[in-house]
């Protein structure tokens, strides 16, 4: 049997006819292992291998697929082995909108300010002050405009968001995920939505409800609109072993946020698991 060796040994060891992403960066963690040509390139039946590749390299733990044990394992096993396409049409920042007016009513959406696929067709002229650009198909793929006219008159930032979000229109964000397959299939779109903000000077309080079959959970309770972000992603999982569903608090009134499938990639650090919460979801989450 082959020995464990350490992500440096491991790096030397494996077959490196692929290129690796910022191996030595302080944020490795956070970023995808390997590079996005290389991920794009894959057979789906190579998936579970250099999924174990990366997990081994950013965790020095070995990834048990076959019957997974902890929080971070499941999700990984989440990743490949539980990919419904519905999951690909509720991460979609766009196409989940029906899904949540059908479930829970239209009145818990923010408002759309316009839906495209071009910088270049953005009408600035009729955005309001405030606003943020997101792109569909990402996660954190975003930019927040706070002051409209200082960023139209700054031409150096109108190039620079108007080549990412460009790119953005023509990639997959699976190939910059470390396996998030749920990304795979997005049709790219930006759109646009005011910047809700109390504050706007201040990130809104957001409402993270973890849910397993149903069941939802939440690390903080008491929260203004607990019990009915509570129930509302009761109503949103169905039919999901896992999913957390995201919310944002803004004039007192509860606005749905996203639906996370694979939160932090599988990747949370000991000492998140090893709070009360997650011992418990790793408890109640069944996967077979």
């Amino acid at each position: 049997m082959q020995s464990f060796l350490n992500r440096n040994e491991y790096l030397n060891h494996i077959n490196t006819s692929f290129r690796f992403n910022k191996l030595n960066s302080p944020s490795f963690i956070n970023n995808p292992l390997f590079d996005y040509n290389f991920m794009m390139s894959l057979d789906k039946k190579d998936y579970p291998r250099y999924l174990s590749i990366a997990y081994h390299m950013k965790t020095d733990k070995k990834l048990n697929l076959r019957h997974p044990k902890t929080l971070n394992e499941k999700i990984q096993w989440l990743k490949i082995y539980d990919n419904l396409p519905i999951k690909t049409t509720l991460t979609d920042k766009v196409l989940v909108r029906d899904y949540v007016k059908e479930k829970i009513g239209e009145e818990y959406l923010k408002p759309v300010l316009w839906i495209g696929n071009n910088f270049d067709e953005i009408p600035f002229d009729d955005l309001p002050d405030s606003f943020i650009i997101k792109a569909n198909n990402g996660c954190k793929w975003h930019y927040i405009i706070k002051n409209k006219k200082e960023y139209i008159n700054n031409k150096e930032l109108i190039k620079y968001t108007r080549i990412r979000l460009n790119e953005w229109m023509k990639q997959s964000f699976f190939g910059w995920s470390d396996f998030e397959t749920q990304y795979i299939n997005i049709k790219p779109q930006l759109l646009i939505e005011p910047l809700m903000r109390d504050n706007p000077n201040e990130i809104s309080k957001d409402l993270c409800v973890w849910c397993i079959n149903s069941k939802p959970y939440m690390d903080i309770e008491g929260r203004k609109c607990a019990e009915e972000a509570l129930r509302l992603s009761k109503i949103l999982s169905e039919g999901f072993k896992f999913v957390r569903v995201d919310w944002m608090l803004y004039n007192e009134k509860l606005y749905f946020g996203e639906m996370t499938f694979t939160p932090s990639s599988g990747f949370m650090p000991d000492e998140m698991l090893n709070q009360d919460l997650y011992k418990e979801l790793n408890k109640n989450l069944k996967l077979r």
